[in-house]
């Protein structure tokens, strides 16, 4: 076993999360040991206690339990490799680039991290968006899987600490649009539910979903969070779906999607909030609407402006629709040029 040990965040290394940060120093510390040691005050920063997604920032001080040996073997080196075919692809996904930011349009289906059977995802495949950078894009913030849409990297550690503390600190703008069962009313609105963990199943919860929860109710809930969310109806289908846009204010798990089935109105092809065998009939339930519609996730991350960490000018980025969204707005009869750029101008 190895002593207490005090170790001081460097430069490069602040901002990170501080289980992530500590993977990095002790690649054989698992996740699991990781949150029993914050849950039970062991790894502490600066003397405070801390969660596994807290931050550390640099010249912050961490404590860090005995490990065990065999916690502190340095990990194996291992190759990045990447397929001539996945470095072509998600280079093609690159939509914006300088010499501080570079964003892609993420396609439907590709993780951003890896995790348990992801073998492809983007922060994998990163190392094909070197291009004349002296290290490969950090990712600073997610989108999840079957979302497709912007994803915004930092090409440099200076970039990093700013996009990841725009991110943190709600100082840019994204836009999503959506096909949703039914129509919403009022057509212009937002939602305030709080959201709280629902456990899965399983050894890793597989199958865990986002609840809402009663602006009322949040603090009395137990592990409830306050969420904000602003949407508009921007055209529809007779009483069967919607094209909405959604800004979400709060930045929780699932937000969007959780949001939109709470109000009746999952989005299409959402089989964990709105139910993969149910058909909407009209009333304004069920994630599919049949016939020529894609039963994937009609969610895309549209509209993304932030301020350049480096320049500080504003920078504004939009993302086509994937082809099976494109495909549905063809079905209808709608094009992407239909649509307001920024639906919500008035209300910022």
């Amino acid at each position: 076993m190895s002593g207490v040990q005090m170790i001081t965040v460097t430069e490069d290394d602040g901002g990170q999360r501080i289980d992530r940060w500590l993977r990095r120093l002790f690649p054989h510390v698992n996740q699991g040991r990781i949150e029993k040691m914050c849950r039970k005050g062991e790894l502490r920063v600066d003397g405070g206690r801390v969660k596994a997604s807290s931050r550390v920032e640099t010249g912050q001080v961490v404590r860090i339990p005995p490990l065990a040996d065999s916690d502190m073997k340095p990990a194996e080196p291992r190759a990045v490799q990447v397929s001539e075919a996945d470095a072509k692809m998600i280079r093609s996904c690159v939509v914006y680039k300088d010499d501080d930011v570079l964003v892609i349009n993420k396609p439907a289906g590709l993780a951003v991290q890896g995790g348990s059977g992801t073998t492809k995802h983007v922060d994998g495949l990163s190392e094909a968006l070197r291009f004349d950078a002296e290290e490969k894009p950090r990712l600073v913030h997610r989108l999840d899987k079957d979302t497709s849409g912007l994803l915004a990297l930092a090409r440099n550690r200076k970039a990093a600490q700013g996009l990841t503390a725009a991110f943190r600190h709600k100082n840019t703008r994204k836009i999503y649009w959506a096909l949703v069962a039914g129509v919403p009313t009022p057509y212009l609105g937002e939602i305030k539910t709080g959201l709280v963990k629902a456990p899965g199943h399983g050894k890793s919860g597989e199958g865990e979903k986002m609840i809402p929860v009663e602006a009322r109710d949040i603090d009395s809930t137990p592990g409830a969070k306050r969420a904000h969310t602003f949407y508009a109806t921007l055209y529809r289908v007779a009483s069967r779906a919607s094209w909405i846009a959604m800004e979400p204010v709060t930045g929780r798990t699932h937000q969007l999607r959780a949001h939109m089935a709470g109000m009746g109105h999952p989005i299409i092809g959402d089989g964990k909030y709105g139910g993969s065998g149910q058909e909407n009939l009209g009333d304004g339930w069920g994630a599919q609407i049949g016939g020529l519609i894609s039963k994937k996730l009609h969610l895309h991350a549209r509209r993304l402006q932030f301020a350049h960490p480096v320049t500080g000018r504003v920078v504004t980025v939009t993302a086509a629709l994937p082809d099976h969204m494109k495909e549905s707005w063809d079905t209808f009869g709608w094009t992407e040029d239909l649509a307001a750029d920024d639906p919500f101008e008035a209300l910022f």
